[in-house]
């Protein structure tokens, strides 16, 4: 096919295309020929991009703050969208159910494997001064690492490890929801007050959260595995790459904060509260949460020892520097 037999051959296809929109392909052509070029910058909005970082101090070091936060946000959006067409998938294909679980495992690596930025960049003494202006912001209040939890495993998975065995699999989305695991890291434990936080938090996402939570109710990435042919639920590549997803998400990744927190906030024998006064040391350590997506993946001593070896070093005073 030479160059004007292949331009005729595409020029049918776009009549094909547009035949059904209310105009001719002539119409579209137009369009075509007054619209300006495209440019790299106007086409990811990069002047807006630069643009959204807002120190509330005058300390260099709030910027990596909140362009390091902004990033990870940008790859939650990553890991959702890959979430999503795991969930929305009918065709129970095992190439499209692995392909998606390792995209999603890359995206935690290179959160993970990023994270030295709020470990190591930033000066403790610059962090301790402009964390007392964010007050009551807090990472806590990531509404997108919520919607990663819920998109992955059922919500009797996410209750609260004490709470779990009260309740059955007939339990409403709105039941489990006043008992999810997190909650409770921003609760006093003395007088069951809420912080100011945790409030802001439910009235802003609460009913999109549920709405989630029941829109994926019984479809789940988790049940959505368990849904598989039986030869697929054996396949060791994609046991392999779901028991990472849960390493990587359950165990590595609130480990990286963990380990910022310990640095910033737990010098000197003296705990630091978190800018949105959550018990860090009680929320973080995924050995007191125990949340594990995928339960029947992971043998009963892997469950039983969930993070458990990082805490204990975390927690070591002979490993502090």
């Amino acid at each position: 096919m030479n160059k004007d037999e292949q331009i005729a051959a595409q020029i049918v296809k776009l009549e094909e295309k547009f035949k059904n929109s209310g105009q001719d392909l002539s119409s579209y052509l137009d369009g075509l020929l007054y619209q300006k070029y495209l440019t790299y910058w106007d086409y990811i909005h990069l002047d807006t991009l630069l643009s959204i970082q807002v120190p509330r101090t005058h300390f260099p070091d709030e910027e990596i703050f909140i362009m390091y936060h902004q990033i990870t946000e940008l790859y939650f959006k990553l890991i959702l969208h890959e979430q999503k067409q795991i969930t929305d998938d009918k065709s129970q294909d095992l190439d499209f159910f692995l392909e998606k679980a390792n995209r999603i495992n890359s995206y935690f690596k290179a959160l993970i494997s990023s994270f030295s930025i709020m470990i190591n960049g930033m000066q403790r003494e610059q962090f301790l001064r402009y964390r007392m202006a964010l007050l009551p912001a807090s990472g806590f209040q990531s509404a997108q690492y919520r919607m990663i939890e819920l998109y992955a495993t059922p919500m009797e998975n996410l209750v609260h490890h004490t709470q779990r065995d009260n309740f059955s699999g007939g339990d409403s989305i709105e039941k489990l929801y006043e008992h999810i695991y997190w909650k409770k890291g921003a609760t006093d434990k003395a007088t069951g007050e809420k912080t100011l936080t945790l409030k802001q938090f439910e009235y802003r996402y609460t009913p999109r959260l549920i709405r989630i939570a029941n829109q994926v109710k019984g479809n789940t990435i988790y049940q959505k595995y368990l849904k598989l042919p039986q030869k697929h639920q054996k396949n060791e590549k994609l046991i392999d790459a779901l028991k990472k997803l849960d390493v990587n998400a359950n165990v590595n990744w609130p480990l990286m904060h963990m380990g910022s927190a310990y640095r910033y906030l737990a010098k000197d024998k003296a705990a630091v509260d978190a800018t949105g006064g959550t018990n860090w040391k009680a929320y973080l350590p995924p050995s007191f949460q125990k949340i594990i997506f995928f339960p029947t993946l992971h043998s009963e001593n892997e469950r039983n020892d969930w993070g458990k070896q990082w805490v204990e070093h975390l927690f070591n005073p002979a490993n502090e520097n």
